[in-house]
């Protein structure tokens, strides 16, 4: 690498938004101007509503999605995750402060600010570990059904201002369920018109106008609404607004970092960094998948801890990646994360120009939209390829779905992970042994597995389609010693071993361990295409010496002809009638 090259790599490092730069166009910034737009919009009613969940005052729902977002957005590597408030964040910093501080108090927001700081710390130092290899352990199967399941609940939480219903804000989605078959005669039939007409509208003009589908359902369902306070007045329709909103922006603040706060916040400023990379990265994943665009977990951990420690100074609480505004943000046609960007400037504005137009926007038409992004997360076309391809696929896919639902969303994450975990080991401790011969149609002596093809009484080839790690020796094992039961004559064994990509210590002491058990029944075993990463292993630990170098072949004929010539009992070899070898004439002949 030349020094021009080393140069430009430090400065994308460094600033990494440069990599999506050249992608900024005239058409895209327009994309991205609608699709931060309607994502200022969107934040409005979840930043106070995050922000009261939180024990904040509403305000700091709105800081908390203005600087972090900006910084995550040019920091992390997702062209679409939009960051800021979220549900699950603000209820473990109000699990975890309320008993050192009184919620809305002083104390209490500066607690806040300061676990924000820590949480952004401790994000960046798993940066700098490099833990962001963690996000290749999330499978497709459990990216899917989160997305799926993260769908449903985002739509489950719209019930309640969908129909006017009095549903406690952070129910499970089965009390949801519960709660609306309890009240449907307590559905304000004012209140979910405007939802309805939001819903249609939008169904509408996502098939005419895609980019701005949003806007305009928006518009229109909050024009309905004043229409029909109008004509029935506000008392009879009971249609509820965003309301008034803070006229000013994020005050600059300080995190409290002396030595008895830090030691308060450790445990709760550790278990909000975890969930919220794991949100974040895992939000920014199935959004990639939708986009086709590679997710890098590592700069993703970046991005949210410098959003994080950015936003302390800026009186923002801990902030993550939102399912809710990034599913919107990708629905849009954010092109790139200056949409993200222009929300956070547009939420800006509009906090200071027209906060009280606020007040006319309806929570109902806020809850049609949301069921109309809900709807668009949810990925039909590769639930369904799943099921019928991968029975373990389909395991994992729909634990993780019914463990969004019922359980958490970052344990349903966790639960995906391992299970996917359990199945890749249970195949990889199994890896497939093949009993191979040499096909007698192929003039090149090309090994087949044609069950039909007569084997050698004296020599069996089988090929081992796996790496030999401690969890699978004892299967490969098992397979080699059921040779000596099925034929105890067949004492030699060929392992082509071109699909063995790594040995472990114990895979290279079975190996060992099964030469030296052959050779004392007066056998051997050979290895054939023998990758240079294994015969390393082999050579370093000193294992080659119960194996024997002269048993490690590279060529087809030249393992064929040794083993067949030198190894097996010649006077077996004339009496046999297999004649699977070519160097097997030889013996029909003298026998003549």
């Amino acid at each position: 690498m030349n020094p021009v090259q080393q140069c430009n790599l430090f400065w994308v490092k460094l600033f990494p938004f440069l990599r999506w730069w050249p992608r900024v166009t005239r058409e895209g910034t327009r994309a991205d101007l609608l699709a931060g737009l309607t994502g200022a919009v969107i934040v409005l009613p979840q930043g106070v509503a995050f922000a009261t969940i939180a024990g904040l005052p509403p305000e700091y729902g709105l800081y908390a999605a203005m600087v972090p977002a900006i910084i995550a957005a040019l920091w992390g590597s997702s062209w679409h995750l939009v960051s800021g408030p979220t549900t699950a964040i603000s209820i473990v910093v109000f699990a975890s402060l309320s008993p050192l501080a009184e919620p809305g108090s002083v104390d209490f927001v500066r607690l806040a600010i300061t676990l924000a700081f820590l949480v952004g710390v401790l994000q960046l130092a798993m940066a700098l570990a490099k833990m962001g290899s963690l996000v290749n352990f999330i499978s497709h199967s459990v990216v899917v059904g989160f997305t799926a399941g993260a769908a449903i609940l985002i739509a489950a939480s719209q019930i309640k201002n969908f129909f006017a219903l009095d549903i406690p804000r952070g129910s499970h989605f089965y009390e949801i369920i519960y709660a609306f078959t309890q009240q449907l005669d307590d559905i304000n039939p004012y209140v979910t018109a405007v939802g309805v007409v939001t819903l249609a509208s939008g169904i509408i003009a996502r098939r005419y106008a895609r980019k701005v589908y949003m806007i305009i359902a928006m518009l229109l369902g909050s024009l309905f609404a004043v229409a029909l306070n109008m004509a029935f007045g506000m008392d009879t329709t009971g249609i509820r607004t965003v309301g008034a909103l803070p006229t000013h922006l994020p005050p600059l603040s300080l995190p409290d970092l002396s030595l008895a706060t830090i030691k308060q916040l450790a445990p709760s400023a550790v278990a909000v960094a975890l969930l919220a990379i794991t949100e974040a990265v895992s939000i920014a994943r199935s959004i990639g998948n939708k986009a086709q665009q590679r997710i890098d977990g590592n700069q993703e951990f970046i991005g949210q801890g410098l959003s994080n420690m950015v936003g302390a100074f800026f009186s923002a609480y801990p902030s993550s990646g939102s399912f809710n505004r990034s599913g919107v943000n990708y629905a849009a046609g954010a092109h790139t994360p200056l949409a993200s960007v222009f929300a956070a400037v547009a939420l800006a504005l509009i906090v200071l120009l027209v906060a009280p137009l606020a007040a006319y926007l309806p929570v109902a038409a806020m809850a049609g939209i949301l069921f109309l992004v809900a709807w668009g997360l949810i990925d039909f076309h590769h639930i369904s390829q799943i099921v019928r391809v991968s029975r373990s696929e389909t395991v994992v896919l729909g634990a993780t779905f019914f463990g969004a639902l019922f359980l958490e969303l970052e344990f349903a994450i966790l639960l995906g992970v391992m299970l996917s975990l359990i199945f890749y080991l249970n195949r990889t401790s199994r890896p497939r042994i093949l009993s191979r011969v040499p096909d007698p149609k192929d003039a090149k002596r090309a090994f087949t597995t044609d069950s039909t093809l007569p084997e050698c009484p004296q020599f069996k080839i089988m090929r081992i389609e796996g790496s030999l790690f401690f969890g699978a020796v004892n299967h490969v094992e098992q397979a080699m010693q059921n040779v000596d039961t099925l034929n105890p004559q067949q004492k030699h064994l060929l392992l082509v071993a071109k699909a063995i990509n790594f040995v472990d210590i114990a895979g290279a002491e079975m190996l060992a361990q099964e030469a030296e058990r052959r050779r004392k029944i007066g056998g051997g075993m050979y290895l054939y295409e023998v990758k240079d990463t294994v015969c390393g292993i082999l050579h370093q630990g000193g294992y080659i010496k119960s194996i024997g170098d002269e048993n490690i072949f590279h060529s087809k004929t030249e393992a064929l002809t040794t083993i067949v010539n030198d190894r097996l009992d010649h006077d077996l070899c004339r009496h046999c009638d297999k004649r699977v070898f070519r160097e097997c004439q030889q013996f029909s002949q003298d026998a003549g």
